[in-house]
């Protein structure tokens, strides 16, 4: 069993990681590069596949690194699980309320605030990115 959570939790944390990493560093760039309408018209269907997705690796993650540890692991499966599942409520204290925003009906998609708030997504899920990254070194 303890192989198993020690398994799962690896390879969920890291395509967690590699899935962020991709977003983070080519695709939210590139659309961010075909200026605001673009971007905010290919971010909303990118997030809702994306969302279940990530959100199930990110539980996975922490809930087998938990049990890994828990089996006798050892304290940087603890570590790693934390950081994994700070993803979590980091997603809905400091995203989801930009994902509102920009999810929001009627919203101008060339508007000023439209490109504060994708670039401020950004940002903000490059923060996810490093959480991920962090767990899958532990």
């Amino acid at each position: 069993m303890l192989s198993l959570s020690l398994f799962l939790a690896t390879a969920c944390a890291a395509w967690f990681a590699g899935a962020a990493a991709y977003v983070t560093l080519v695709e939210h760039p590139a659309r961010m590069a075909c200026g605001t309408r673009t971007a905010a018209t290919v971010w909303a269907p990118s997030y809702q596949r994306a969302t279940p997705m990530q959100a199930s690796l990110a539980l996975v993650a922490c809930l087998s690194g938990l049990a890994g540890w828990w089996l006798g692991g050892g304290s940087a499966w603890l570590g790693g699980a934390i950081l994994i599942g700070a993803v979590v409520p980091f997603t809905f204290a400091a995203i989801m309320p930009v994902n509102r925003q920009l999810l929001a009906p009627g919203r101008d998609l060339d508007a000023p605030d439209t490109l504060q708030l994708l670039q401020r997504w950004g940002r903000l899920h490059a923060v996810r990115t490093v959480l991920g990254l962090l767990a899958s070194a532990l």
